[in-house]
């Protein structure tokens, strides 16, 4: 068990949002949320999964929505222990910790904020090792937890309820109804034993954001290459630099969808890339060819500080830097490719390795 501080916060929201793949949420909203409530109750505690009874029910808190709501659609904090609490009441087990659902923006910084507003521990673990788009799109999902029953709230103070057959059914019926909650609420879910947490989630994970995070500030006070400092710090490779020339977005289906195009600067002079989201950054083509696809990660960062830019900050003129990386071995498994492969998000490709399409 540690301690999380301010400090702390600041770089886990930074190395959340290289991992998040520019989803999860907007990471400052966030790191303003989770700082405040440490300032008014005190640090957080992070245990590891050894630290816990294997019958100690961990819950996930998470945001649900267009990211580019947020913007304009703050979470009151207060929707988020309203669902907390909600679950764990239907569930009659009060939850002995929460954790991220992913590694990504406010998706990996929400559990920090209930953690201190409730004072319970937060465990130091995830289930995607990324973000991705949709509820089922998990590795507890391939090893068979339910994601519900789960709880929903918005800042009306509505609070919804659901059980449903299987993941793919909540995520269709947990879209619509953040629909109506006005494209963005806030959940509880996935609720599960850390003796199923054990073998199903990825440990670890809130370290490694911290991590990244704090290479990338250090290298900043050191005057060194953000850019090279995040890419060594992940095993990642440059797919390109470049000035933005185009975005597409669109709220729809309770997603950002959309595409990033962008011309070539410095060694990729000539040269021209597209990049898919929905809500995530989930393929990225130079001159027409697939250079990276899900599950790897794709990530934008500014090419001078090496800020991460979610889909919904992608802007006309802004020259960024483009780096993918390995994902966790367990998406490379065939239950994981089953789960969360190209094809299922409509890219005509099959999975390539990021490394093996580098070293070819």
């Amino acid at each position: 068990m540690r301690l999380l501080h301010e400090q702390n916060i600041e770089d886990i929201a930074l190395g959340a949002a290289v991992l998040g793949t520019g989803g999860g949420g907007d990471p400052y909203i966030g790191k303003v949320m989770a700082r405040e409530a440490i300032r008014q109750y005190g640090p957080v505690e992070l245990w590891t999964l050894d630290e816990f009874d294997d019958d100690d029910l961990i819950v996930p808190s998470a945001g649900i929505g267009a990211p580019a709501v947020l913007t304009e659609k703050l979470p009151s904090g207060d929707d988020m222990i309203h669902a907390f609490k909600a679950l764990g009441k239907y569930m009659g087990k009060p939850p002995r910790a929460t954790m991220s659902i992913e590694a990504g923006g406010l998706n990996s910084i929400m559990p920090i904020y209930v953690a201190a507003r409730l004072q319970i521990p937060m465990l130091d673990s995830d289930g995607m090792g990324r973000a991705f788009p949709e509820i089922q799109l998990t590795i507890f999902t391939t090893y068979g937890i339910s994601a519900t029953p789960l709880a929903m709230a918005d800042e009306r103070g509505n609070t919804v309820i659901m059980e449903t057959i299987d993941n793919y059914w909540t995520e269709r019926f947990a879209r619509s109804v953040v629909g109506d909650m006005g494209a963005m609420g806030m959940m509880a879910l996935y609720g599960a034993t850390i003796a199923q947490l054990k073998e199903a989630s990825l440990p670890g994970t809130i370290t490694y954001a911290e991590d990244i995070g704090r290479t990338v500030r250090l290298a900043r006070i050191n005057e060194e290459s953000p850019v090279d400092a995040v890419r060594e710090a992940v095993g990642g490779f440059l797919i390109f630099t470049g000035k933005i020339t185009d975005v597409d977005r669109r709220i729809e289906g309770g997603w950002n969808l959309g595409d990033c195009k962008m011309e070539g600067v410095d060694d990729f002079a000539g040269r021209n890339l597209l990049l898919n989201f929905q809500n995530e950054h989930l393929a990225v083509r130079v001159d027409g060819e697939f250079a990276a696809t899900v599950p790897d990660l794709i990530t934008v960062l500014d090419i001078d500080t090496g800020e991460p830019i979610t889909t919904e900050a992608l802007r006309y003129g802004m020259r960024v830097a483009v780096i993918a990386f390995p994902c966790h071995e367990k998406w490379r498994t065939p239950a994981g490719l089953e789960l969360a492969n190209p094809r299922y998000f409509g890219y005509d490709v099959d999975y390539i390795p990021v490394e093996e399409r580098y070293r070819s």
